[in-house]
């Protein structure tokens, strides 16, 4: 018997299977990889897309290059191609891949080449790899190419390898849903086909072997190829077990976290932890410490993309604040179960290390416990970054303000001295260090410290005018002075900082929290969100609106109401922004072009409306104030998802009102018109028994056929009310099919006088259990339907059988035959076709799908071969061979 732990791992099965489903509702990504140009990539697509278009897929050519390889062109030509978009860039015409065209087109298969390829500057996206993720948000297929180097977690080795900085990458997150078709050739294949002119043509091909095309750079690709796909190979294969809950020692058991910051460093580290974590089939996370310290705009800028970096590589990425950065980002290690944490080398001078109680690996080696911890150095070309690095100085204002209050403060002691002596003076001196760690950053604070104790020394302590301290005493005091201004002024100075960090923590939290309050206190969604839009305007100090679709027709409304309308570019980008449910515009990878950032307001996987905000030209966007921005949009979102709820409840509310007030009143008119439609009836067929023959009796069988049509028209009435109350109950007898059918013609003696009508049983027809009455009236109204819609010498047939314990009657005609469009809509209530004649409410097909659903059967309406109608009634029912008779 197996244990507990051979089961499979219920959240795994679960994310397996939403993954799965995701997978349905998007188009598939098929990349055919190899380690450099020349290999056969492109020849191998097409050959696959010619084998595809054989099978009857449709599929078009989106962009191919050849690059003038006839064997290439060859296939090129046999498949269908779509032009190419022209751009022009800077009075030079460039033809790109037409997007839009491939949208409005939508074939099941599209060949995109060259998937890192970078687009021409006014398009849509900037890289081609975010037009096929377009392509498979629309459930269009997609072939594309690529090379090893330009996966983004391979950049960087590629660059160490051969020299040669690829600029043009692709995020890994898109190969993870991917599937590869590895394409492969030896070194000495590839280089005796680049010396064929196979791969580039004239000097190119020399270029390339003098430089790239080197046996063991190609050697190194070839081996990095064929790893990144032997991983891909034993992650399908694992998730197949998943899926298949086949038990195995498949349960992932690594955890990764990579430290990132503001510093040029964390890139290649991000880089390291996602080539890490996908060697050991390993989940990672992405942690940011913020801490009292304040960042610059081009700080700020570096730290967004390398959060972003992060994300894109498929990272969780989690930020925290504390200003121990070492014992936040273990804190959140261990509540994360890390069992791996990635560090950088240090750069900072040994002494600096020293007095903040070692480096930072140090630290955390030190207190990781049973965490193991990797230190990855950084790349030379990082390394030099750090020289560029801004410093994060205070501006050189306070640094002159601090000298100048100390200048002044040493004249005002020059006259108290005395009358207080040289030690109180250092009172005086300390005091204002005090007050300067109120105002001033850490720098100027620490500025001010050393020199009121190095002015206190040379102005007041004997011998004066010397830096030289004669008494051992006050050569103790001067010791214990300085040592205690540093460290005053440093903790002042930072309780001031984080007191600032603090400041700007609650002003996002208080925006949130009246956010929050000034949605919920709306009377109406438009006041809603032109709150949300004034809030966002007071923290940020910026220019939000919140364009929503009040009608689902994804014609977006901004709010407030007195913005009037966008330009056409930016309405364009709100577009994108709400078709795609993506975040677009500024500070962005999507038309970043634009005045302000775009992000999607979701309800549920509905986008609803977009967050517009735009902040100043030279205004950055922190990754905290991104988050905020986040939390506004699921903010609206909850709001509007509120107000159709409660839209929802309202009509809700007023349809079963309606609906009940409506079955009343049908229940009341119908039982009130019963009693004089008997009187009439009643008094009618008196007269027409004593009356002569003459025009008043025609007259009185006038009334009396008006007054079967109004009884005819309650009758109705009172069952369909029956129905749609849920009082219909079946009340089942046996019966022989045949006398039901004759049953019902009789019942419809005068509506089907002059007609012929067949019934058609077999002969060895069982007995069946229904009810006889509800089937009977059923029936009826089928047969007055044939009656009313076909001409008067038009045949009528109606058959029955039993088979399997399943009732079949069929009431046949020879009429004009039910509109195509409408063959299903003639069972709702009061529905009447074109032409018909004047009478009747159009209740009796829906009456007569109420009896048979009753009974658990159904009924189903269609056009005959030959001409007319037949409506087809099937029951499940209980059956019998034993004549009537001896039952008892």
């Amino acid at each position: 018997m197996p244990n507990e732990f051979d089961r499979p791992d219920p959240d795994q099965l679960l994310a397996a299977i939403k993954s799965d489903e995701e997978r349905g509702k998007r188009g598939s990504l098929r990349i055919f990889f190899g380690m450099s140009p020349g290999v056969g990539k492109t020849y191998a697509m097409l050959r696959a897309a010619l084998q595809r278009l054989a099978e009857g897929v449709d599929l078009v050519v989106g962009v191919v290059e050849t690059h003038g390889r006839p064997e290439t062109g060859a296939l090129l030509d046999n498949l269908p191609q779509l032009s190419r978009k022209k751009v022009e860039y800077r009075g030079i015409e460039l033809l790109e891949f037409d997007l839009d065209a491939v949208l409005q087109l939508k074939p099941q298969l599209v060949l995109v080449d060259e998937l890192a390829h970078t687009n021409a500057p006014g398009s849509r996206h900037p890289k081609r790899y975010q037009d096929v993720l377009e392509l498979l948000d629309a459930g269009i297929n997609v072939y594309s190419t690529l090379n090893v180097q330009h996966v983004e977690s391979r950049a960087d080795v590629v660059a160490q390898i051969s020299g040669v900085v690829v600029r043009e990458t692709v995020p890994d997150s898109i190969l993870d849903f991917a599937e590869l078709e590895l394409v492969d050739l030896t070194p000495d294949h590839l280089l005796k086909r680049l010396a064929e002119g196979k791969v580039y043509l004239g000097d190119h091909a020399a270029t390339a072997a003098e430089n790239f095309f080197k046996t063991g750079n190609l050697t190194a690709l070839r081996e990095m190829a064929l790893r990144f796909t032997a991983e891909r190979v034993n992650q399908e294969l694992r998730d197949f077990m998943r899926s298949r809950q086949i038990a195995g020692p498949w349960k992932a058991s690594e955890r990764l976290a990579v430290a990132v910051s503001a510093s040029p460093y964390s890139e290649p580290l991000i880089r390291w932890t996602r080539r890490a974590a996908a060697g050991l089939d390993a989940p990672w996370i992405a942690v940011h410490v913020e801490s009292s310290r304040l960042l610059s705009d081009e700080e700020k800028a570096r730290l967004a993309r390398n959060l972003a970096l992060a994300r894109e590589l498929g990272a969780e990425v989690i930020a925290t604040t504390g200003e121990g950065v070492v014992e936040a980002l273990l804190r959140v290690a261990r509540q994360g179960n890390v069992t791996q944490i990635v560090l950088g080398k240090s750069f900072r001078s040994p002494l600096r290390d020293f007095l903040h109680g070692g480096s930072l690996v140090d630290r955390v080696i030190r207190r990781s416990g049973n965490i193991d911890v990797y230190v990855v150095r950084a790349d030379a070309e990082d390394s030099a970054q750090r020289f560029r690095r801004p410093p994060g100085f205070a501006p050189p204002r306070e640094y002159l303000f601090g000298a100048a209050g100390v200048a002044v403060l040493t004249l005002a002691c020059f006259l108290l001295s005395p009358i207080t002596g040289y030690w109180s003076i250092s009172l005086i001196y300390l005091v204002s260090v005090l007050l300067a760690g109120l105002v001033l950053s850490r720098g100027p604070v620490l500025l001010v410290a050393a020199l009121s104790a190095l002015l206190w020394n040379f102005l007041f302590i004997p011998p004066l005018y010397t830096l030289y301290i004669g008494k051992a005493q006050d050569a103790l005091m001067f010791a214990t002075y300085f040592i205690v201004a540093l460290v005053v002024g440093h903790l002042t100075a930072q309780l001031r900082a984080r007191e600032q960090v603090e400041r700007s923590r609650e002003q996002r939290a208080t925006a949130l929290y009246q956010v929050v309050r000034a949605v919920a206190a709306a009377p109406s969604l438009e006041a809603a969100f032109v709150a949300a839009a004034r809030e966002i305007n007071d923290l940020l100090h910026a220019d939000s609106t919140v364009l929503f679709d009040p009608g689902g027709k994804s014609d977006l409304v901004a709010y407030p109401l007195s913005l009037g309308a966008l330009e056409d570019k930016e309405r364009g980008v709100a577009g994108w922004c709400f078709a795609n449910g993506q975040a677009a515009g500024r500070f962005t990878e999507t038309l970043r072009e634009a005045r302000a950032i775009y992000l999607p307001i979701k309800r549920l996987k509905e986008t609803v409306g977009v967050l517009r905000v735009e902040l100043s030209k030279t205004a950055g966007l922190s990754f905290a104030e991104r988050q905020l921005l986040e939390a506004f949009a699921d903010q609206l979102a909850e709001v509007i998802e509120r107000d159709r709820l409660i839209q929802v409840a309202q009509r809700a509310r007023l349809s079963e009102e309606a609906e009940r007030l409506h079955k009343t009143l049908l229940d009341c008119v119908s039982h009130e018109l019963k009693t004089p439609i008997a009187a009439i009836s009643a008094a009618v067929e008196s007269l027409l028994r004593e009356m002569p023959v003459g025009a008043q009796q025609e007259l009185a069988r006038e009334i009396q056929y008006g007054a079967k049509r109004l009884h005819r028209v309650v009758n109705h009435l009172l069952d369909m009310t029956r129905i749609e109350t849920g009082v219909l109950k079946p009340k089942p007898e046996w019966c022989e099919v045949r006398d039901l059918l004759q049953s019902a013609v009789d019942a419809e003696r005068d509506t089907l006088a002059n007609r012929h009508v067949r019934i058609a049983t077999p002969e060895a027809t069982p007995l069946v259990s229904v009810d006889t009455s509800l089937l009977e009236q059923a029936i009826s109204k089928l047969l007055a339907n044939a009656a009313v819609y076909t001409p008067r010498e038009s045949p009528i047939e109606i058959s029955g059988d039993v088979d399997q314990n399943q009732l079949r009657i069929s009431v046949s005609d020879r009429g004009p035959g039910l509109p195509h469009e409408n063959e299903q809509r003639i069972f709702e209530k009061f529905y009447r076709g074109d032409g018909t004649r004047t009478g009747g409410l159009g209740l009796g097909l829906s009456i007569a799908r109420g009896f048979v659903e009753a009974h658990g059967g159904k009924i189903v309406a269609e056009n005959r071969p030959g001409g007319g109608a037949c409506f087809t009634i099937t029951i499940p029912v209980t059956t019998t061979t034993t004549h009537l008779e001896t039952i008892p």
